[in-house]
């Protein structure tokens, strides 16, 4: 019986966004984990412009439900991963919108 050990990967090892985004990426393989988060980040922008709009701040609230729920969702139920963002909470936010931007403009698969 031979066994097989994965080598995990440290996020807070890396010492750049640079470095961080490739394992982001890869933490994201699964379509319909990216397109949670697709959906997600939409409607987190949707609820930022109803707070700019009605200066309510619930919308805020809203946002950030809607941004991390989707996301949380993609990573338990379809990637079977934790996110990143419980130990690279910074670079995590802005592999979101790099992701976002690159789902946008084709780069990555939507």
């Amino acid at each position: 019986m031979s066994t097989t050990t994965v080598a995990t990967v440290d996020p807070k090892a890396f010492k750049s966004f640079a470095e961080f985004y490739p394992f982001y990426l890869s933490e994201h393989s699964n379509r319909t984990c990216r397109r949670l988060h697709f959906v997600g980040s939409t409607l987190a922008l949707v609820c930022l412009a109803a707070l700019v709009a009605s200066g309510n701040p619930w919308w805020f609230l809203a946002g950030l439900v809607c941004g991390y729920g989707f996301a949380w969702i993609g990573h338990f139920g379809f990637e079977k991963n934790k996110p990143a963002s419980f130990k690279r909470p910074l670079y995590s936010f802005m592999g979101d919108w790099v992701m976002y931007k690159d789902i946008w403009t084709g780069r990555i698969p939507f």
